[in-house]
């Protein structure tokens, strides 16, 4: 069914809203609804009644909430338990947050209890009930444009905080009682067939990743012969091995030299304080995670080159990051500028008679083994961080030269279609939530009538 627009439509007198239809208001909230900012805390004291607590966690990641929900307990006064008793269609918002865009995200209570009260950092919407309804005011909060006042209106810099009266201040569109259930009853309709197809295509991303680490790890410790003659490996976990293979250790892999490893200068804040128009580039993580080296922020001068010089990088260098995302692997190219390595990354000098990079940048990157003996041998408190000592004895499990190549150009083949077909997924997933979110905002702000629809559209 094709949505169609209201016959007639006036100017709202707000720039940014444009034309309503005729027969809506917009007005300030104060008008419309009641409101207040909660003061409950998480905590129990004695003396207090207890609760439980619709708390910000619960209205950040839910659209509806529930009496049968996992709440979490606490206590209150009787005043407060009055004051912010979180009621059937109340719509609770977030109020403080340290991204401002996370202001003002809704959530409707669809049931609730009498000990059941609003929590701290969050603030009550009530509407009035012969002015509005408690999901058409959910939906106006969903729709970006009216949900930027209140994100606008918040203060801070580094925490944001949404004040009592900017609520109050913020506009709403008003259509008349009936079509705001008209429109309510539509967008619940509509955004539950659509949540239910992006929870299909999700599903189907989480089989496409399971089934690359499925065809990955057997490809890296069982090969691509399934005829070859088989050994016990002597580790429980990983079974069987063809009989050709050897265990390696990354330190086996490397040319045999003083340096064949090395990591960025330790604790050289030197590094990000150069002029960014200079001489010699510094490759970072983001340089290996995107593995685009004309990718470069930061540069030294020669002088500062010369001091550094031990921390060269040099065409063919097998990169990995070393701290916070570890792990990721990129391989110089030929045509590499002058460069020394960034503290966070590692720079290995492979045999190349031994190993082939790409291989190994498999293994590393994407075997589930390998990654698995990083994280054991990070030796990071709050972040992950690997040493060289730590990564030259992580274990390999390595064919022959020509079997690693093999084994790479089919996994980049295979994996690759396998990718290919996890971006076109994830692309539609991307265009059905552009699609609800539109849907919602033409909703609210009077685009489509929904006045007689009774069957919604199809996707």
């Amino acid at each position: 069914m094709r949505l169609k627009a209201y016959p007639k439509y006036k100017e709202s007198g707000i720039e940014w809203l444009g034309e309503l239809p005729e027969g809506w208001e917009v007005t300030k909230v104060k008008y419309v609804a009641n409101f207040t900012v909660s003061n409950v805390d998480k905590k129990y004291q004695e003396g207090e009644t207890p609760i439980r607590l619709f708390n910000y966690t619960d209205v950040y990641n839910n659209e509806f909430l529930t009496n049968d929900i996992d709440l979490m307990a606490a206590s209150a006064s009787l005043e407060q338990i009055r004051k912010f008793n979180a009621q059937n269609n109340d719509v609770l918002i977030t109020k403080d947050s340290e991204d401002w865009r996370d202001i003002a995200r809704p959530a409707l209570v669809k049931s609730s209890a009498p000990d059941i009260v609003c929590g701290y950092h969050l603030a009550i919407i009530r509407p009035c009930i012969k002015q509005t309804v408690g999901k058409f005011i959910y939906r106006l909060l969903q729709s970006n444009l009216i949900n930027q006042q209140f994100q606008i209106a918040s203060n801070g810099v580094t925490r944001y905080g949404l004040p009592k009266s900017a609520i109050g201040d913020s506009l709403f569109t008003v259509p008349p009682l009936k079509e705001q259930q008209a429109i309510a009853s539509f967008l619940d309709r509509e955004t539950t067939r659509i949540d239910a197809l992006i929870q299909k295509k999700e599903l189907m991303i989480e089989l496409l990743k399971e089934k690359r680490i499925a065809l990955i790890t057997q490809a890296v410790t069982k090969g691509l012969d399934p005829n070859a003659k088989m050994k016990d490996s002597g580790i429980e976990w990983l079974g069987e091995v063809p009989e050709h293979w050897e265990m390696k250790r990354i330190k086996d892999l490397l040319i045999p030299k003083i340096g064949a490893i090395k990591t960025g200068p330790f604790g050289s804040q030197l590094l990000s304080s150069e002029m960014e128009e200079s001489d010699v580039k510094i490759y970072n993580q983001k340089s290996v995670i995107s593995n685009n080296f004309e990718y470069g922020e930061n540069y030294i001068s020669f002088e500062k080159f010369e001091e550094l010089r031990a921390f060269q990088t040099f065409p063919g260098d097998f990169l990995i990051t070393t701290r916070g995302t570890i792990g990721r692997c990129a391989i110089l190219p030929p045509n590499s500028e002058q460069g020394i390595l960034h503290p966070c990354l590692m720079r290995l000098q492979t045999n190349k008679r031994v190993v082939a990079d790409r291989f190994l940048e498999i293994l590393i990157e994407e075997s589930p083994i390998i990654l698995g003996q990083l994280k054991l041998k990070s030796n990071g408190t709050t972040i992950d961080v690997i040493y060289q000592d730590s990564l030259k004895n992580v274990s390999v499990l390595l064919p022959p030269l020509q079997e690693q190549l093999a084994i790479a150009d089919f996994l980049d083949m295979k994996a690759g279609r396998i990718d290919i077909l996890k971006h076109q997924v994830e692309a539609s997933v991307n265009l059905l939530r552009e699609y609800r979110s539109s849907l919602i905002h033409s909703a609210v702000t009077g685009k489509i009538d929904l006045r007689e629809n009774e069957h919604g559209i199809s996707l």
